[in-house]
């Protein structure tokens, strides 16, 4: 290999990492951008209220009555395996965690009659509401950038995100989040 060849690899090498550091720091960028986005969404999410899926009237659930407690918001379906699978997780987890102030709040992106009838076969004990199918994109607003279901939000004391989850939880993350924001 001559002197040549030798000065060209290590400017296109030195060209290479300067490249990788910069696309580092634009990606790091996006995230910040990114996480305020959701920090402004998330202001909006303590002003909403929606219809729980009670026959012969509905009841609302205002999300601002869990304002200063931890709040786990799940994000389902009636009509998605996961969703389903998971539901008793997290019954389980808002019964071992109400003491410590712990919610739960069930956001069906789905019908009401559907919902009903499922809670009817498998009821659980925390609340449930109807996000109708506009719910995937105040899920997407949370965080969800993929836009499936289950999405799993956990709010802070405070109001603000403190962890996500795109797919099914479990009871070992579940129970390691609570520890998390004791």
């Amino acid at each position: 290999m001559n002197r040549r060849s030798v000065v060209t690899a290590a400017v296109a090498g030195g060209l290479a990492a300067a490249g990788g550091i910069a696309w580092q720091l634009r990606a790091t960028r996006l995230r910040e951008e990114e996480r305020a986005a959701v920090d402004r969404d998330t202001a909006g999410f303590w002003g909403l209220s929606f219809p729980t899926p009670d026959e012969p009237e509905p009841r609302s659930i205002v999300t601002a009555t869990f304002r200063g407690q931890p709040l786990l918001v799940n994000f389902w379906g009636t009509w998605c395996p996961p969703c389903v699978k998971e539901m008793p997780e997290l019954d389980r987890f808002a019964r071992e965690h109400a003491a410590q102030g712990w919610r739960v709040l069930g956001l069906a992106v789905d019908n009401a009659r559907a919902v009903r009838e499922f809670l009817r076969r498998t009821p659980v004990s925390y609340a449930i509401a109807m996000a109708g199918f506009e719910g995937s994109e105040l899920a997407r607003k949370l965080g969800n950038a993929q836009s499936g279901l289950p999405f799993t939000v956990a709010f802070d004391r405070g109001g603000r995100i403190a962890r996500t989850k795109a797919g099914e939880t479990n009871a070992a993350e579940l129970g390691g989040w609570a520890r998390e924001m004791r």
